[in-house]
C-alpha cells in the first residue's frame, strides 16, 4: 500500500469558545491511501491539549506508512506494527482503511462492521459565552429547526454556569446537554449540578479536570450522569473510567480511530457505562467515520463539519436531527475538488 499526506487548513463560520480558548481555524492532516487501483481517505484531527499537531501527525504517517504492508484488511497486523502514540494520525489511518475496505469491497463502512446505518440525533453546540449571547444563540438554533437537541460549553470560571444554562432554558425548548471541560472543581460541580438538574439538563461531561480524585466522589453524589471525555482515551481506559462516571465520550482522534472506537463502546456496555461519541472540529472527512459507527453511542456530538465557512468534503446528510452517513462504498465522502 502506498500512504500519501497533506497539511490541511479548515476555516470556522465563527470564533469557538470553550473553557480553554478560542479558535477561528482548524489545522487538520488529510491521508490517502491506495492500493489495487483505489484509493481510501481519512483525516487526522490532531489535540492539542495531548502533545499533538499537525505536524506531529503528518510526521508519524510519513514515518510509519511503509509498515502499513499490503493487506488493507489486516487490522490487527497493521496496528500492532505501529506504535502507540499520535492517536489522531493513527485515527486517520484506520479511516482511510476502512475507506479503502468499502471501496475494494462496494460497501458502505457502516455494513463492514455489522452496524445500522442510522445513530442518534447529534447535539448543535453553543459555545461558551455571556447568558444573553448564548441564549440568543440557542434561540436561532431552535428556531432554524435542523438540530433536536444542543450541548452547551460551560466553565468560564466566573460563577454563572447555571445562569447561562438557565437564559438557554427560556428561549428554548430542547434537550440539553453541557460540557464543562475540565474547568469546575468538586464544590463547584456539587453546587451547580443540582441546579442544571432542575433545569432539566440531561448529562454532564467532564466537570473535573481528569484524574480528579474527586471523581468518585462527585458520580456518588450527582444529581445528573457524568460523562467522562478528558479521562477516556482508549479502551485501556474504560473500566477506570467506570469509578467516576456514568458513561464515557468516545472521540476517534483521541481513541485511534473506528476499530478502537468500537472496542470502548461494547467494553462501556459490559460495565453499564453510558456511551457518546464526540468528535473535534473536522471536515466532513472526518466526522464520516464517526457517523458510520454512531448507532453504537446513546448521545452523539458530530457537529464539527458543520461549524466550517465551507465543508471541504461533502457527503454526509443531516436528516432530522441525525449526522447520517453515505450509503456509498466506504466512508462515502468526497472532496470537492476529486469528486471521484
Amino acid at each position: 500500500m502506498e500512504v500519501g499526506a497533506r497539511i490541511v487548513q479548515l476555516t470556522l463560520e465563527e470564533p469557538f469558545t470553550i473553557s480553554r480558548g478560542t479558535r477561528t481555524e482548524q489545522t487538520v492532516v488529510n491521508v490517502e491511501i491506495r492500493h489495487d487501483g483505489h484509493a481510501g481517505v481519512g483525516e487526522a484531527a490532531p489535540i492539542q491539549r495531548y502533545g499533538e499537531s499537525a505536524q506531529s501527525a503528518l510526521a508519524y504517517i510519513e514515518e510509519h506508512g511503509p509498515a502499513l504492508g499490503d493487506d488493507p484488511f489486516a487490522l490487527d497486523e497493521i496496528f500492532g506494527r505501529l506504535p502507540e502514540e499520535e492517536f489522531a494520525a493513527r485515527a486517520a489511518l484506520d479511516a482511510a482503511l476502512h475507506d479503502l475496505q468499502g471501496r475494494l469491497t462496494d460497501l458502505p463502512v457502516y455494513r463492514l462492521l455489522g452496524l445500522r446505518r442510522e445513530g442518534p440525533p447529534t447535539s448543535w453546540t453553543i459555545w461558551l459565552g455571556e447568558p444573553d449571547d448564548m441564549a440568543d444563540r440557542a434561540e436561532k438554533v431552535a428556531a432554524d429547526g435542523r438540530f433536536r437537541r444542543l450541548k452547551l460549553k460551560l466553565g468560564a470560571g466566573d460563577g454563572r454556569d447555571a445562569d447561562r444554562v438557565r437564559a438557554v432554558r427560556e428561549v428554548a425548548d430542547l434537550p440539553l446537554q453541557v460540557d464543562v471541560n475540565e474547568a469546575w472543581e468538586l464544590e463547584e460541580a456539587l453546587d451547580t449540578i443540582p441546579q442544571l438538574a432542575d433545569l432539566g439538563v440531561q448529562y454532564c461531561e467532564q466537570p473535573l479536570p481528569a484524574g480528579d480524585p474527586g471523581g468518585s466522589e462527585l458520580k456518588a453524589r450527582s444529581l445528573l450522569p457524568i460523562y467522562v471525555d478528558e479521562d477516556c482515551h482508549t479502551l485501556a481506559d474504560v473500566a477506570p473510567c467506570a469509578e467516576r462516571a456514568h458513561g464515557i465520550n468516545i472521540k476517534l482522534a483521541k481513541s485511534g480511530g473506528p476499530r478502537e472506537a468500537v472496542r470502548m463502546a461494547h467494553a462501556a456496555r459490559a460495565l453499564g457505562l453510558g456511551v457518546m461519541l464526540g468528535c473535534m472540529v473536522e471536515s466532513g472527512l472526518g466526522i464520516a467515520p464517526g457517523a458510520h459507527v454512531a448507532s453504537l453511542c446513546d448521545h452523539v456530538d458530530l457537529d464539527g463539519n458543520l461549524l466550517l465557512e465551507r465543508d471541504p468534503w461533502p457527503g454526509i446528510e443531516l436528516l432530522d436531527g441525525v449526522q447520517l452517513p453515505p450509503d456509498q462504498p466506504g466512508l462515502g465522502v468526497h472532496s470537492v475538488s476529486d469528486p471521484r
